[in-house]
């Protein structure tokens, strides 16, 4: 004990209260040893399927009502192609159809 002082021990307990509060409120992991761990993988995103699972089915297959919009905005779109075509350029009495 009388190699470390008092202040030098208020001091590291301090410092690793410190570290130890900073771990806690930015989600770390403390290694004091350095070994390697597989925390980082973990804390990746999760992809595929794991992802999928957190997100509800799709809404608009659920609901008639969007559906009724959805498929009013094709027919219109269908009729509106429908009549651009019937401006087109007919063949003239001089022009054969072959």
């Amino acid at each position: 004990m009388s190699s470390m002082g008092w202040k030098s021990l208020l001091s590291a307990a301090l410092k690793e209260g410190v570290t130890e509060a900073r771990a806690r409120i930015f989600g770390h992991v403390i290694n004091p040893t350095g070994q390697r761990s597989a925390h980082k993988i973990l804390r990746k995103k999760l992809i595929g399927e794991k992802v999928a699972q957190w997100y509800p089915h799709d809404i608009k297959k659920d609901d008639p009502l969007v559906m009724a919009k959805e498929e009013q905005e094709a027919l219109v779109q269908a009729s509106n192609v429908e009549a651009s075509w019937e401006g087109t350029a007919q063949e003239g009495p001089g022009e054969a159809c072959f």
